[in-house]
């Protein structure tokens, strides 16, 4: 593991029903870690890859200043390595606790891929349940390989919030990976079994040597 100890500032001093720096503290205490993210070098039936991984149960795996640090990070060890870059995201979005701090986070690990795309090295997006709001509009859809776990819900605005935009009903099971298989919108849904063996097939195909 990788960055274990980056932990979150309280750039706005934000209070709610308690303030950020208390919740924060609280989800470190409950989780173990200070951040929803993380980040290490793996092997994958032997190949070498960079692994991010999101935890719901740290503030719905919320996306914030430290969770786009750390994902910024292990694309440069990805490419000091010469290796692929695996992330498996769980979130509800964007963490408005550090408001444009977390905003800026879509654009900044955005970039960042588009660096390693440059460099020819794979990466691989995982979406389980949920994966929602900021990080399916950034960086979750923009994997060389999208694949979700069955069942899974991924989108950007809850179906109330839509339904209420948009004035009208809308297709049953919209958010589920299913219907954004059948639409095109994600590559593959692998029992979660099976994801293992996925990942490092395709790591293969792509041509990454350990």
């Amino acid at each position: 593991e990788f960055d274990k100890d980056l932990a979150p500032n309280d750039p706005l001093d934000f209070v709610d029903k308690k303030s950020y720096k208390k919740r924060v503290e609280e989800y470190a205490k409950k989780c173990g870690r200070p951040s929803s993210v993380v980040s290490g070098e793996c092997t994958i039936n032997g190949i070498g890859a960079q692994i991010v991984l999101f935890d719901f149960n740290f503030m719905g795996g919320s996306f914030a200043s430290v969770e786009g640090e750390k994902i910024v990070r292990a694309i440069h060890r990805a490419i000091q390595n010469k290796q692929g870059l695996v992330i498996v995201s769980a979130s509800g979005g964007a963490r408005m606790q550090e408001s444009t701090y977390s905003l800026m986070q879509m654009a900044k690990t955005s970039a960042a891929l588009n660096i390693l795309n440059d460099a020819h090295l794979p990466f691989i997006s995982v979406l389980s349940d949920p994966t929602m709001g900021g990080v399916s509009a950034s960086f979750a859809f923009l994997g060389d390989l999208i694949m979700a776990e069955p069942g899974a819900i991924i989108g950007f605005a809850g179906a109330r919030v839509i339904k209420q935009t948009i004035g009208t009903d809308l297709p049953q099971g919209f958010q589920t990976a299913e219907f954004l298989l059948e639409h095109g919108l994600i590559d593959m849904i692998v029992q979660r079994k099976d994801i293992k063996q996925t990942i490092a097939k395709a790591l293969q195909y792509l041509k990454v040597e350990d």
